[in-house]
């Protein structure tokens, strides 16, 4: 079991940054490729970004592309998601994934979830 806990979730104005963060416990974090979604009320869950077990390999969604930097740190057994220039359509829970070693952009590939941060924009 791989037990992911995000922070860093919070209100913002547009145009202003963020950066959640996702400690993993429980199994060798660095086994683990690792990922951003987000889901807004109504929505479904969307892919943000993904980062592979070595960190030298990233993913990004089209509309976050530019904007958003996932990386992570194997020693702290964490992961994260800077989050620049933030936008209304930026507002949504926000949930880390773990995948052993090969990142996905599918969410029904991810084996382990987090609880979610709720990230707000306002215009």
């Amino acid at each position: 079991q791989v037990q992911l806990v995000e922070s860093g979730g919070g209100l913002v104005q547009a145009g202003g940054s963020l950066r959640l963060s996702c400690t993993a416990s429980g199994r060798t974090f660095s086994d683990y490729a690792m990922g951003w979604f987000r889901q807004a009320p109504g929505k479904e869950r969307e892919f943000v970004s993904a980062i592979s077990w070595s960190g030298r390999r990233t993913y990004y969604a089209d509309s976050v592309k530019g904007r958003f930097t996932i990386s992570r740190d194997n020693a702290k057994n964490t992961v994260y998601l800077q989050m620049n220039s933030l936008k209304p359509e930026d507002t949504a829970a926000y949930y880390c994934a773990a995948r052993w070693r090969i990142a996905s952009m599918a969410h029904n590939e991810y084996d382990y979830w987090g609880q979610g941060t709720q990230v707000t924009v306002s215009s």
